[in-house]
């Protein structure tokens, strides 16, 4: 299903002009952008994904990942496909970078995915797998969908949105996972494909003008966004920008789609990156994609002790009461319910449509 795009405006030599994103694709008709799924049709610019999906599936809400948002609850993921950045290294590649639309084989509309996130006890439903910047309208769609019943949305998004666009769509998330995907211009450019600069303004934005939970995401890739200078400035970039309570997990490359010449990343590596940032007065730093319980676990950002204790995704500890520490008292940035969920490690692909 085509669906008109609501960012778009024509140029004077014929062209219309993708506002979606810092791409600014200039379509001629029939043309699409390099996103793949934002096409011109006529005068205007469509989406041809909407209510088209990849697949849906149950996951634990930490898998997205977010740690500080309804720990051990399950949520409903779901992605379409394309992406509007060319990662080297993309590890969600068979969906990303699909130019197949038959591998959508799961129609659903926004009302659909929304009652069987409820049928299902999710309290979230996430836009994940591939950007929903580039599905932003059907993504907002569901998300109205889902707000109709009590159930939250999940964005895990490389930022990489314009200014415009960006606030509608946050204004229908409840959380945020940015992939910051490295801390230089020459990263970015060489390996994705993009720049950096939009991608901090995004993190800005959601930080300081939304209500959205916001948490970060950093994959590091051996020899190329891992050297303790570059983890330094990002992290001293996140304190002085952010905020000491922003959520920062370091994860491990693994080789994949483009990138297949670099090794896995050493937990060693996972665990200096997280020292180093807990250096620079991060509160919440966390390690993923190894097994690490230390590096898996809340600790209290004033008294240290340990407050949600988690082995790979099943929850082994929480001493948490009314969004407080139950020790010193002292609160806990997130959102959390009053007893955290069962879910655990389990992942469950399910079907949606007819």
């Amino acid at each position: 299903m085509n669906v008109s795009g609501r960012y778009s405006h024509s140029l004077s030599d014929g062209r219309i002009q993708c506002d979606v994103c810092p791409r600014y694709c200039a379509l001629h008709e029939g043309q699409r952008g390099f996103c793949f799924v934002r096409a011109r049709e006529g005068d205007e610019i469509v989406l041809t994904t909407y209510g088209r999906s990849s697949g849906f599936c149950v996951d634990p809400i930490e898998k997205k990942p977010l740690n500080h948002f309804l720990p051990g609850t399950s949520v409903l993921s779901f992605g379409t496909a394309g992406c509007n950045l060319g990662c080297r290294f993309c590890q969600n590649w068979d969906m990303s970078k699909s130019r197949e639309m038959d591998t959508l084989a799961d129609a659903a509309s926004p009302e659909q995915i929304a009652r069987r996130a409820q049928e299902l006890g999710c309290r979230s439903v996430a836009f994940t797998y591939n950007d929903p910047t580039i599905f932003l309208e059907y993504a907002v769609d569901v998300a109205q969908a889902c707000h109709d019943r009590s159930i939250r949305t999940v964005s895990v998004t490389a930022g990489y949105i314009c200014e415009e666009p960006r606030r509608e769509l946050y204004r229908y998330m409840d959380a945020a996972n940015v992939d910051l995907k490295g801390f230089t211009e020459d990263f970015y450019r060489r390996l994705c494909f993009g720049h950096l600069d939009p991608v901090l303004d995004t993190l800005k934005y959601l930080r300081h003008e939304t209500p959205v939970w916001l948490e970060i995401t950093t994959l590091l890739i051996p020899g190329e966004n891992d050297s303790d200078a570059e983890i330094d400035a990002l992290t001293r970039w996140v304190h002085r920008e952010l905020g000491a309570d922003v959520p920062l997990h370091f994860t491990a490359f693994h080789p994949d789609f483009k990138m297949l010449d670099k090794p896995p990343t050493p937990p060693r590596t996972l665990t200096r990156a997280r020292e180093i940032g807990l250096g620079n007065g991060l509160r919440y730093v966390y390690t993923g994609n190894v097994h690490d319980e230390s590096g898996g676990t809340t600790y209290c950002g004033s008294c240290g002790e340990p407050l949600i204790g988690r082995d790979w995704y099943r929850l082994t500890r929480w001493a948490i009461a009314d969004g407080r520490c139950e020790g010193c008292g002292a609160g806990v940035p997130g959102v959390f319910e009053p007893r955290p969920g069962r879910w655990g490690p389990r992942r469950l692909p399910v079907r949606i449509g007819g």
